[in-house]
Parts: structure tokens; C-alpha cells; sequence
């Protein structure tokens, strides 16, 4: 990246129709279109940019467009619905039933566009994408799905959600057929878990070994995680004030940044902390972070007494839920080292740390064996 800055400079010298276009930015292009099994793709300054300008495009340009949009949906695509200036209908978050209805209600000619994300930032919930394939199948609709929180985090080859539900086949390369197949536009970012405009890197999913350690370590302080599948962890708290205070004191007293979400981006009551492990040295997280995040101080606020604010659910499905991941321990390949732990009478938490520990003493005797 560096060599490619000094001899042809980061300025694009003009928009692409003008002197703006380049190979690099076709190479780029290419290199997308292969990664999610598509015919082209398009490179915007940001994926919010993406969102705006190819919803609002698309449902300017189809005429009587509808378009049937994810009541949880990010802001940026609600920016582009409104740019488009068709009609827009909200469905309720994640519910197949719901959209269905809608679908059904509206003329077979209609154009219509199902807008919707596959990982959901402010709960950490995915959406269920063979599900809308599926409606958008019977009853003709575009599907366009939000990948931006799922690239470079999911998928044999890190396109997303929607690799990954068919893990083994996109392993072999097999991709005809499979539910990525099925969409016919797929957004991302450059920014996220890729790490720097402009670019695509490959990266460890020991990452995913991280999420299930926090999520058992707060689970077991009894700190309300929204269930979910994903590495997004929510932490309801429930208090604009008191989410702020424990974000501040995770920052000034122990070095760690935790968001704290508060109204509009969600509803009033239900502030909360997000936590998302980064892509850190194996054991490095796990031993630092999330043992900060869990120690008394943070514990404190966080389980302060919470008369009258909600908390996450406590049902069996919602700790099933908790426990799940879309990351098998087949696909991050520990499903043999994880039998052995659970035979030793581990617990589902003790097995992940165990599984961190052991990473972390083999990378350090491989280092001093080199050495």
C-alpha cells in the first residue's frame, strides 16, 4: 500500500467519469465481485455513501418502486430510501411473517425491493436471509443486504453472513446455488473488520473464541448480554446516565473503550454498552480486556439495581441463544480440542479459555524454540 501511495499518490485527480478512474480502483472492483460471486462491483468513498446512492438510484429509476425496509435498518439506508423519493414500507424487525404480509398485499407487477442487513449493529442480531430469498422469490422482489458489520468477520472467505450459511459448499468454491447466489446486491465496507480504505485482508477467526469468552464472563456476573448470534455484544443497561458513567470509567480507570448507545439510535429504556472484541493477539483480549470489563468496578454499575429498566431475557431460548454462535467450533477448527476439555467436566466457558490458554502457550513455545 505504501509503494502504491509514493508512485501514483492517494488524490484520485477527479471524479471516475473524468480523470478518477484507474486500474486500481478496476482491480479493486474485480477483486469484490470475486469475493462475493457476482458479475461487477462498484467502489464508493464509504458504504454509507454505497447505501444512499444505490437505494436512492434504484428506486428512483423503477417506476412505482416499492421498497420493503427492516424496521432496524441503518440510518444510511433510510437516507436512501427517503433520496429515492418511492414508497417505503417498514416491516418488523426480522419477522418473515410480517414481510410476507406486506409483499402479499402489493400488485405481482410492482417492482419491489426487500432492503435488509445481515448483521445488525445496535443488538447484534442477524437477519434471516434464506428466509427473504425466499419471499423474494415468491413474490418478485430485489433483495439488497447489508453486509457492512459482517465482511471480513464471517465466511470461508470473510464476504459475510451470507457465505457463511453455506460454509463447506463456498469452501470448495462451490458457490452456484447458494443462498449469497440468491442476492442480487450485496453492500460492504473497506473500514470495519478489513481495516483501511481500499483495501482486502486476510485474518485469523480466532476472534470468535473471543466473543464467547466475554459473553461468558459477563454471563456469569449475571451482566444482562442482549442474546444474539454475532461477535456484537450488547450490554442493556436500560439508563442514558448510568450507561455513560460505566463507559467513562471503563476509559479512565481501566484503559478500555466501550461505546455507550444511547437515544435516538435506540429506543429511550433501552440504552446499553456495545462490545465488539477486536481482532487482537490470540489470548491478548481475553486475558486483558474482558477481565477488565468484568472486574468490580464496571460490575458495580452495571448491576446496579435496575427497579423499573428492562433486562436482557433470561428464558431458556434466550440463554440458548446466548450460548450460539454462527462460528461452529467445527469451522474454527477446535471442535476435536473442545470434546476433550467438555470429557475433562469443563464448562462451556472454561472450555474457551482453556482452548485461549493453550493458543497462547504454543505460539510462545514455538517462539522460543525459532529464537
Amino acid at each position: 500500500m505504501h509503494e502504491t501511495l509514493e508512485e501514483y499518490g492517494a488524490g484520485a485527480g477527479g471524479t471516475r467519469n473524468i480523470s478518477g478512474h484507474n486500474r486500481h480502483a478496476v482491480e479493486l472492483e474485480s477483486t469484490l465481485a470475486r469475493l462475493h460471486s457476482k458479475e461487477a462491483a462498484l467502489v464508493f468513498s464509504s458504504c454509507y455513501v454505497a447505501n444512499d446512492a444505490t437505494l436512492a438510484t434504484l428506486g428512483s429509476k423503477l417506476p412505482d418502486c416499492v421498497i420493503l425496509s427492516d424496521s432496524l435498518n441503518h440510518a444510511s439506508m433510510i437516507q436512501g430510501i427517503r433520496h429515492s423519493g418511492t414508497k417505503k414500507i417498514v416491516f418488523k424487525h426480522n419477522d418473515v411473517q410480517d414481510l410476507e404480509a406486506k409483499l402479499a398485499a402489493l400488485p405481482l407487477h410492482v417492482p419491489k425491493i426487500i432492503a435488509f442487513e445481515s448483521v445488525y449493529s445496535m443488538c447484534g442480531s442477524i437477519g434471516p436471509i434464506e428466509a427473504i430469498c425466499d419471499l423474494a422469490d415468491k413474490y418478485g422482489a430485489i433483495t439488497f443486504l447489508d453486509e457492512v458489520h459482517a465482511v471480513g468477520m464471517y465466511g470461508p472467505n470473510g464476504a459475510g453472513v451470507a457465505e457463511h450459511l453455506d460454509f463447506e459448499a463456498h469452501k470448495r468454491g462451490q458457490w452456484q446455488g447458494t443462498i449469497m447466489d440468491r442476492i442480487d446486491i450485496i453492500t460492504g465496507t473497506l473500514g470495519k473488520a478489513y481495516g483501511c480504505v481500499g483495501g482486502y485482508i486476510a485474518g485469523s477467526n480466532k476472534f470468535q473464541l473471543h466473543t464467547r469468552a466475554v459473553k461468558d464472563a459477563l454471563d456469569a456476573r449475571d451482566i444482562p448480554v442482549i442474546p444474539n448470534p454475532s461477535h456484537i455484544i450488547p450490554i442493556l443497561v436500560g439508563d442514558a446516565e448510568l450507561a455513560k458513567r460505566a463507559s467513562d470509567m471503563l476509559l479512565e480507570d481501566y484503559n478500555i473503550y466501550v461505546q455507550s448507545i444511547n437515544y435516538p439510535t435506540v429506543p429511550v429504556g433501552q440504552e446499553r454498552l456495545r462490545v465488539t472484541p477486536p481482532r487482537a493477539t490470540p489470548r491478548s483480549f481475553a486475558t486483558t480486556s474482558y477481565a477488565r470489563l468484568t472486574s468490580s468496578g464496571p460490575v458495580s454499575v452495571l448491576s446496579a439495581p435496575r427497579t423499573g429498566r428492562p433486562r436482557a431475557a433470561s428464558s431458556a431460548s434466550a440463554k440458548r441463544a446466548r450460548r450460539s454462535s454462527l462460528w461452529t467450533e467445527q469451522q474454527l477448527g477446535i471442535e476435536e480440542v473442545s470434546r476433550e476439555l467438555k470429557e475433562e467436566g469443563k464448562g462451556p466457558g472454561e472450555v474457551v479459555d482453556a482452548i485461549l490458554q493453550k493458543e497462547a502457550s504454543t505460539k510462545a513455545a514455538s517462539s522460543t524454540s525459532s529464537a
